[in-house]
């Protein structure tokens, strides 16, 4: 039987989950090995370099740059607020007429200060920064001033394509079908602070009501690309996704477009609805892929936390696929044959194809780099 390696979606009803959370420098890490930990948690801190002010004191005192040695009032390290003066004059012969002084345009410290320009660099305050844990779960490494690693068994899911960053919230299935499209009439009050599960598509104007009412996330089939574009006010393009402020995160399970959420994907979050998640909408296409998640923490003992190597998905026949290419973009068909040969493609080039058919019996050639495993 022939088979070959491919890109694919995860989704699961039990897996071992395991988490890098790092700080973006060297900080401090605030839990040890082996503590428990919530989604909310802060695992570790640290300060952000504050923004440097650039700051020409001896033009601002009216001084030359090798006068104002005798003017200054502070150091390198100095911590500052607006109201510290940098330096003073004496004014007209020492005696204190017309005298002048310069205070700081910022609160912050004092970077470096130049003799031969007569300049000093400021730098804002530090910018606190918290790494908190995401999804429920034990510490299972600690890295030093770095981070932690934390592990869990959940139910878990990879969407194809998501925006908007981090959030954990309750699942609410809204959806009666996996092809529902969502009815706006559903979202209320009731729905602040949750993930909600809709069917084949969200459409603009639901999004907009769902952030009125608090919604954390909406989990959904597809998405239409311009109902993007209306939300960030651009053309997303092959960006990396994931840090959109836009209220809420949003993950596609399939594409865009209205696409049947995958039944698999669709009677798992059913079967979650009202158990606690932790969602993202990073997302990455090209090299070093970055998908769009779905963690349900579920019950598990330490000993099951057995962290192993990642196989890469197998292509063989009877697998599912799904197609990540147009003019079948997000369909779902199972792999029916793996010739070896190479095929030359409408571009001309020679590639290795399967062969695939779709739940209606229609059948398809199509290169194996347009389509990804739908792991289990």
């Amino acid at each position: 039987m022939g088979q070959a390696y491919s890109a694919g979606l995860t989704v699961t009803d039990s897996m071992i989950v395991r988490k890098e959370r790092i700080l973006p420098l060297k900080g401090k890490v605030l839990v040890t090995k082996g503590t428990k930990v919530k989604a909310e948690d802060v695992v570790a801190e640290t300060l952000l370099p504050g923004k440097v002010v650039p700051f020409n004191l001896a033009n601002k005192l009216g001084v030359t740059p090798a006068q104002l040695e005798k003017y200054i009032k502070i150091k390198p390290g100095d911590q500052i607020t607006k109201q510290s003066i940098l330096a003073e004059n004496s004014g007209l012969f020492g005696l204190g007429i017309f005298k002048s002084e310069v205070r700081s345009p910022v609160d912050g410290e004092v970077e470096s200060i130049s003799a031969v320009t007569g300049q000093v660099l400021l730098r804002e305050p530090r910018i606190p920064v918290q790494v908190r844990a995401f999804l429920d779960g034990i510490i299972t490494d600690v890295i030093p001033d770095e981070g932690v690693v934390i592990e869990n068994k959940s139910a878990y899911i990879q969407g194809i394509f998501g925006i908007g960053d981090e959030t954990t919230g309750e699942l609410m299935l809204l959806a009666e079908t996996p092809d529902d499209e969502i009815d706006a009439g559903k979202i209320n009050d009731s729905c602040k602070g949750k993930i909600i599960i809709a069917g084949s598509f969200v459409p603009f104007h639901v999004i907009e009501i769902a952030r009125k009412h608090g919604v954390k996330a909406i989990i959904t089939g597809g998405i239409d690309d311009q109902d993007i574009k209306k939300l960030l006010g651009y053309d997303i393009g092959v960006a990396i996704t994931g840090h959109e402020n836009i209220g809420l995160t949003i993950v596609c399970t399939e594409g865009f477009g209205k696409i049947t959420m995958a039944k698999k994907t669709f009677d798992l979050l059913k079967q979650y609805s009202g158990h606690k998640a932790s969602v993202h909408g990073h997302t990455q296409i090209r090299a070093g892929v970055i998908r769009p998640e779905i963690i349900i923490p579920l019950d598990f003992t330490e000993d099951e936390l057995v962290s192993k190597e990642a196989s890469m998905p197998i292509l063989e026949i009877g697998t599912l696929i799904r197609i990540i290419r147009q003019p079948h973009f997000g369909t779902i068909a199972k792999v029916t044959a793996l010739p070896e040969e190479l095929t030359k493609v409408e571009s001309e080039t020679l590639v290795r194809i399967l062969e695939a058919e779709f739940d209606d019996g229609t059948r398809i050639r199509i290169p194996r780099a347009n389509v990804e495993v739908i792991e289990s």
